[in-house]
């Protein structure tokens, strides 16, 4: 991971060697100024960033498959990334029904996060609301599903009516970006992460109850509504955040697991929450040098990488359904 952190900040339209990005990380400055301004204000959080998305989405993804018994759950199966699209749509694509001052303040970089924000959480506090009254997790997963088709509905019809500066800058966040985020906003992306995590982390016992059924881990006493309810949060938190600050992407969440799982041939989330972390973070770091077409002036969409990277994958797990681990 730290290898591909290095190569990751060293390539891009401008090649810096590795050794002046090590230079520039411990305090000595790079060969040239340029690189060093490059390094520390562009491929540096970027980098960052892709570190976070990765473990955030590759942990979110492993809860739901465990949570609801499905290896083709990710982490956006309760409606989260619809909720936050749906924020986003109103304000790109509803922009010029706000009063102007309205508009320019939530077509900011900020604004848009905190649209996204405050769609997630929206269908988030629905999809408690509903876990509270249903004891079926399994209904859980349809009423989440059920939200996210409900707000893509929503957005489907904003875009109808919308002109295509207003579709071409909705289409470009839906593809997802890690380069636009300030150190303000990595910052707050990781105290997200790390509150996410930590839940995760607290959940590993449960989760390895949940493998046998809801029934064997109420006969372990676990307290199972106390429990989903911390994975469900704490896959809101990290799914949700992640949406907000770089987009909605792709596979990562779906992929992952199913790799740690394949590579260590254990179903034992103490070790899968470790080496889910690690596999996301690589990956993620992988799909981003790649999306920066190395000595190239264009960056592909990270979207369109993480997909082209995980849809293999997903078409494998389709087929080797059976014989997968947990």
């Amino acid at each position: 991971m730290i290898f591909l952190f290095l190569i990751n900040i060293s390539l891009g339209s401008v090649s810096i060697p590795v050794k002046d990005v090590f230079r520039s990380l411990t305090g000595e400055n790079a060969s040239k100024e340029t690189w060093e301004y490059i390094i520390i204000n562009y491929r540096l959080p970027k980098a960052t960033a892709a570190i976070l998305v990765g473990m955030g989405l590759s942990i979110s993804g492993l809860l739901m498959q465990t949570l609801f018994r499905n290896p083709l759950a990710g982490p956006y199966v309760l409606g989260l990334s619809s909720g936050a699209s749906l924020g986003v749509a109103i304000v790109i694509l509803g922009a010029t029904l706000l009063p102007p001052f309205l508009a320019t303040l939530l077509l900011s970089s900020y604004g848009i996060i905190l649209a996204s924000s405050l769609g997630s959480f929206t269908v988030l506090l629905a999809v408690l609301a509903v876990s509270h009254r249903l004891r079926d997790t399994m209904a859980i997963l349809i009423v989440g599903l059920m939200f996210g088709s409900l707000t893509s509905a929503i957005v489907g019809t904003l875009t109808y009516f919308s002109t295509a500066e207003q579709l071409q800058k909705f289409t470009f966040w839906s593809l997802g970006n890690l380069g636009n985020l300030s150190w303000t906003s990595i910052s707050l992306l990781s105290i997200f992460v790390a509150i996410g995590l930590l839940l995760s982390l607290l959940s590993i016992k449960p989760l390895n109850s949940l493998l046998l059924g809801e029934n064997y881990a109420k006969s372990l006493g676990l307290n199972y509504k106390k429990s989903r309810l911390i994975i469900i949060f704490a896959t809101s938190i990290l799914a949700g955040s992640i949406t907000a600050f770089a987009g909605p992407i792709a596979f990562i969440g779906l992929a992952v697991p199913h790799i740690a799982k394949l590579v260590f041939q254990t179903s034992n989330h103490t070790i899968l929450f470790w080496s889910t972390i690690l596999f996301g973070a690589i990956i993620m770091l992988i799909c981003d040098s790649i999306s920066q077409l190395p000595g190239s002036d264009f960056t592909l969409p990270i979207n369109a990488v993480t997909s082209i990277f995980g849809a293999p994958i997903v078409i494998w797990l389709l087929i080797s359904k059976r014989k997968m681990i947990g």
